[in-house]
């Protein structure tokens, strides 16, 4: 098992090098792509609407015009009332592990989430790094959300790099 997960970790360390969010002004504990401007907040989720996951149970794509930030990074929305139930309640809304990959925090690293990788569990929202891992990760989700939650306590603060 212990072998498996390090062939695991690796594979997601390959496919985080070639498609990994690099921050851009958000702190550690948020997963952000280079965003608007090179001095603004990166863009959150890849710029998916954290809302409509929960409301229309798909990946749906923001608009720039439908747009907040959020601790130091910015979240789009596909409407005003998304937009506007995201500001009354972040928390509700906010994907786990600031968006990095679930199972990626469950080993103890940072990989970027994909935000058609998801899953909602016990009302919050889960992004993983790639199929693969998603499918390792459906296998025993209450474990490594354990799991993460454990890791989470000692990495958020640290950025990928520091973690690799």
């Amino acid at each position: 098992m212990k072998l498996l997960r390090t062939l695991l970790v690796g594979l997601a360390m390959a496919g985080a090098l070639f498609g990994a969010a690099v921050p851009a002004s958000a702190g550690p504990d948020v997963n952000v792509s280079s965003g608007l401007t090179a001095k603004g907040p990166g863009l959150a989720v890849h710029g998916y609407d954290v809302v409509a996951y929960f409301t229309d149970g798909q990946p749906t794509v923001g608009r720039a015009k439908f747009s907040t930030v959020h601790n130091d990074a910015t979240y789009r929305f596909a409407s005003r009332a998304n937009l506007e139930a995201f500001e009354d309640n972040p928390e509700a809304y906010l994907p786990q592990y600031g968006g990095f990959c679930a199972y990626g925090v469950a080993v103890g690293a940072k990989f970027d989430g994909d935000p058609q990788l998801w899953e909602i569990v016990d009302g919050k929202l889960y992004l993983n790094l790639n199929e693969e891992i998603q499918a390792i990760w459906e296998k025993d989700v209450p474990g490594y959300v354990e799991d993460a939650n454990d890791h989470w306590k000692n990495i958020a603060d640290k950025t990928p790099e520091e973690l690799s």
